[in-house]
């Protein structure tokens, strides 16, 4: 379970967990149904075979959160609500007005669902109650938001809020760039994005070139531009890039960190999972303990 993206929440470190299992169980995911277009609850981290909702590691908890949506393609329902109100005016020689329209393309859609496709879907999230963060395996926030609402579902109230630094997050990564010290254990990688902070401004992307004492870089900031992306490496374990927006996208784990399962040679999925999730778990606190104090990240009140 190596997530590709983390876009962080914090909530209380206080926050009672003790309902979680419970909640969990309340909140699995159900078939969707024959007229619905979606279904969302809670599946097991450790595939179709097991029945744990949760997995545990310390103080990490991973969860994951199925879906299944019926494709339902817009053109086709149109082109379908089409032909009706075609065949309509040809029989009583008048164009159907808007109620027509909308109780036919709601019995079309009565018919269609049924026989949809069903497309499966899973996100994995990540929770330190220590830490008092959230990591949700997508750079969408709409997604992760909606991967939050179901983790409040299962427990009745997760005050959880997006993540907010004191400091411009652009300004800082600006700074790196620009040749001032890096955190310990951060180092630069080889892809950056640079805008020009006026709307509709220009945007220059980099990648697969050194950052440090770069001379076209360095014109680029000269003039004005500040960077909004900037890939980076941690302790030679762990390579993301880094938005403005404080979203970790290209999140990989280096060989560095996967050496250590090597050495863990084993034949139990699960047992393998596990050890996957203990040094996620481990790499992210250390990924999200170094931004905090790089970017100064505020925290959640009870």
């Amino acid at each position: 379970m190596f997530f590709r993206n983390l876009t962080f929440f914090r909530f209380p470190t206080g926050t009672d967990f003790e309902t979680l299992d419970a909640g969990l169980d309340a909140c699995q995911l159900k078939p969707v149904g024959p007229l619905e277009l979606s279904s969302r609850g809670f599946v097991s981290p450790f595939g179709r075979d097991s029945e744990l909702l949760a997995a545990r590691q310390g103080d990490a908890l991973w969860l994951t959160v199925g879906g299944e949506d019926r494709l339902l393609p817009g053109a086709v329902v149109n082109e379908m609500l089409q032909r009706k109100l075609e065949e309509i005016e040809a029989k009583e020689g008048r164009k159907p007005g808007g109620r027509t329209r909308k109780r036919i393309k709601d019995e079309l859609i009565t018919d269609l669902l049924p026989r949809a496709f069903i497309k499966p879907s899973r996100t994995d999230a990540l929770i330190d109650r220590a830490l008092g963060v959230v990591a949700v395996d997508t750079s969408s926030r709409k997604s992760a938001e909606n991967i939050v609402s179901e983790i409040r579902r299962a427990l009745g109230s997760f005050p959880a809020l997006p993540l907010n630094a004191e400091v411009a997050p652009r300004s800082v990564l600006t700074s790196w760039v620009a040749g001032e010290s890096l955190p310990e254990g951060l180092s630069l990688g080889e892809e950056c994005e640079l805008r020009d902070p006026i709307d509709q401004g220009a945007i220059v992307k980099c990648q697969r070139m050194e950052l440090t004492g770069n001379a076209e870089i360095d014109k680029h900031l000269q003039s004005g531009k500040q960077v909004t992306r900037l890939a980076l490496n941690l302790d030679d374990h762990v390579s993301f890039v880094l938005g403005e927006d404080l979203i970790v996208r290209k999140f990989k784990l280096l060989d560095g960190a996967v050496d250590q399962l090597e050495s863990n040679d084993t034949d139990d999925m699960h047992a393998e999972l596990d050890a996957r999730f203990a040094l996620m778990s481990g790499e992210l606190r250390r990924l999200f303990t170094v931004l905090e104090g790089a970017l100064k990240l505020s925290k959640v009140e009870a």
